[in-house]
């Protein structure tokens, strides 16, 4: 990393380093990341140096009060590489990012619709335990109850890297709440994840490329409907992607943010069509049905969460309901970085 970091410091004093904005742009960004993470190991090995030093002190003073602190100290250590272990996994070109996560009701109806807006909030309620800023950009609201869709965008450092984990078919069973004979249901949901592009950098945008559409938006009606268009739909004519957003007020902070949606999408498919490595953007899209899921969520007859990809599971649903997924998203990340290496 150190070696890394002189490269790119004596090639950004070169005055040909900045012919290319974006390209400078990137290698910046790296620079200061590897800065950061050099940083970060070279204050372990000197943590470490210090608890070596206190192993020999201890054993020649046998000292009661030493042997404590070396515990305390060691067990800080172990910690911190228990963390770092982690952070292997978070070290694709876009895992320090910003996400952008889309949910999406599959097979199963209403039943699939609530479950769909269930992990809308366990998502959310992650993001607040773990210090990231979570805001819904879009919803789809269903007929009866719960959610078509919903587009969500979660802000920290690493919130993509944390949630690309969450990318595929999620699986619900349970004893239905909308059923009067209160029989048991499986529900899917499919679950998108975006890093979030930088504007004029990733992907740039020919605004003659774009259809613009200004729509009213919908709503469960009364005050929630707008009578005024403000809803917007953006068409990108080479691709034919397409995304809208009705949430906000005012026309213009539709426009944003549906533009903010496309960059995205727009970035992950020039990725796809550019390296063909679209499984570690987004993994590959299936259909929501049987036989595709990622993850299990069983609350009848028994309670268990299982992900399917790592064997990780816990009978605590109603906390993993609740955001507390740290060790499902844990578990496969771990698993990605041994993949990695057999490799």
């Amino acid at each position: 990393m150190e070696k890394a970091v002189s490269e790119l410091e004596k090639a950004a004093s070169e005055p040909a380093f900045w012919s290319s904005a974006a390209d400078a742009q990137r290698k910046m960004r790296t620079l200061s990341r590897l800065r950061e993470d050099a940083q970060v190991w070279r204050g372990l090995e000197s943590q470490a140096e210090s608890v070596d030093g206190l192993v020999t002190l201890a054993l020649e003073e046998q000292d009661g009060s030493l042997f404590e602190t070396l515990a305390l100290e060691t067990a800080e250590l172990r910690e911190k590489l228990d963390r770092l272990e982690l952070r292997l996994a978070l070290s694709g070109e876009h895992d320090r990012r910003n996400a952008i996560v889309a949910v999406h009701a599959g097979a199963g109806g209403v039943e699939s619709q609530d479950w769909a807006e269930m992990l809308v909030r366990m998502y959310l309620r992650w993001s607040e335990r773990r210090g990231f800023q979570g805001s819904v950009l879009d919803t789809s609201h269903g007929d009866e109850a719960g959610i078509k869709s919903a587009i969500m965008q979660y802000t920290g450092d690493y919130a993509y890297g944390y949630l690309k984990s969450e990318k595929g078919v999620h699986r619900l069973v349970r004893m239905s709440p909308f059923d009067a004979d209160h029989a048991r249901h499986t529900s899917f949901a499919l679950v998108e994840v975006l890093p979030e592009a930088e504007d004029g950098v990733d992907v740039i945008i020919d605004p003659n490329d774009l259809k613009i559409e200004v729509f009213r938006a919908g709503g469960a009606g009364g005050q929630s409907v707008q009578k005024n268009s403000t809803a917007v739909r953006i068409t990108h004519i080479p691709t034919g992607i397409r995304v809208s957003c009705q949430n906000e007020r005012s026309q213009y902070q539709n426009k944003t943010i549906a533009m903010r949606v496309l960059t995205a999408r727009l970035m992950e498919y020039e990725s796809r069509e550019r390296s063909k490595e679209m499984d570690r953007l987004r993994g590959e899209h299936v259909s929501p049905e049987w036989g595709n899921q990622i993850r299990s969520y069983v609350l009848h007859p028994y309670k268990m969460v299982k992900d399917h990809r790592t064997g990780y599971e816990t009978s605590d649903s109603d906390s993993v309901l609740d955001g507390q997924i740290d060790g499902l998203m844990g578990s496969y990340l771990e698993s990605t970085v041994g993949r990695r290496a057999r490799a």
